[in-house]
């Protein structure tokens, strides 16, 4: 026969509570896609709890990649923010932002649009240069928003 002990015990509640609580999480879905049908194969933003994880998003016009890196930037910024608004939140809400790049020589053009979207301080950040992005767009941005 097995004997636990208190603190065993104390441990298998504290597992057990631990569990309700990750399974009680809200989650929503913004622009999800199904299993079950041809579309991407991930959702826009998962909303749990008071956390929005933003998928990586690229700032295409009419599937085109725009003639200059600024442009891509302001439609990229535009998607994530309207994104964030479907969630009640604001660019500011954004506490982590990963930016990737195919072309590092492109970071300053980024930073002068990725600027005029925040008027707090600036998320935490990382800007990776990336080689070759999908449809060959120099950026893609990814993020995590707490509201």
């Amino acid at each position: 026969m097995i004997t636990l002990t208190r603190y065993q015990y104390l441990i298998a509640g504290l597992l057990l509570a631990f569990t309700s609580v990750l399974s009680a999480q809200d989650k929503s879905y913004i622009n999800p896609s199904s299993v079950d049908g041809d579309g991407p194969v991930f959702s826009g933003a998962v909303l749990v709890d008071d956390t929005l994880y933003l998928s990586g998003m690229i700032g295409l016009d009419n599937g085109q990649v725009p003639a200059t890196a600024e442009e891509e930037a302001r439609l990229l910024m535009e998607q994530f923010k309207a994104t964030l608004e479907e969630a009640s939140m604001t660019m500011d809400d954004l506490v982590s932002v990963t930016i990737y790049c195919s072309d590092v020589a492109h970071y300053d053009a980024f930073n002068s649009v990725y600027r005029t979207y925040f008027s707090g301080v600036f998320p935490a950040r990382a800007f990776i240069g990336a080689g070759t992005l999908l449809f060959d767009a120099r950026f893609e941005m990814q993020g995590i928003a707490v509201n």
